[in-house]
């Protein structure tokens, strides 16, 4: 018996749009190198851990012939250990600036296309916080971009 996988424009457009963000993830992993990828996932007691992030933009085209955008932080979830102390450095890929705040941390600052922007803090309490960009918070202004700071015990 012989099964036909019929798959809508919808789909194909969503399909399009996960490979899109598949290949920039590869991309990213490659620009920064296994070892620092690595990094974001082990702890290194006692030294100050840097983990790069990214701004990134998917776009494509709706079916009336707009463009869509959508902003996001790759990656779009950092794991640390509490007690960590954390160096986040964030380069600017896409989008002109990105205003963000890491919510519950009172840490702020502004990533511009380009440019790097540290942060550094100690990782005291454990929790999920969130790292959103002031100029995406929602769908109606290309977003969310929000990203993820696990803080584990």
């Amino acid at each position: 018996m012989i099964q036909v996988l019929v798959v809508s424009k919808k789909q194909l457009r969503l399909l399009k749009l996960g490979l899109a963000a598949l290949l920039f993830t590869a991309a990213v992993l490659l620009y920064f190198g296994r070892d620092e990828a690595q990094a974001t996932l082990s702890a290194n007691q006692g030294q100050e851990r840097t983990i790069h992030l990214v701004t990134g933009e998917f776009k494509s085209t709706g079916p009336d012939g707009s463009t869509i955008e959508a902003y996001r932080w790759d990656p779009g979830t950092v794991y640390v250990k509490k007690g960590e102390r954390i160096r986040l450095s964030i380069f600017g890929v896409n989008g002109a600036s990105h205003p963000f705040i890491i919510d519950g941390l009172n840490i702020k600052g502004e990533v511009k296309k380009g440019q790097e922007t540290v942060v550094s803090f100690r990782a005291d309490r454990p929790g999920i916080y969130r790292i959103i960009c002031l100029t995406h918070p929602d769908i109606a202004h290309h977003g969310p971009m929000v990203g993820y700071l696990v803080v584990d015990e």
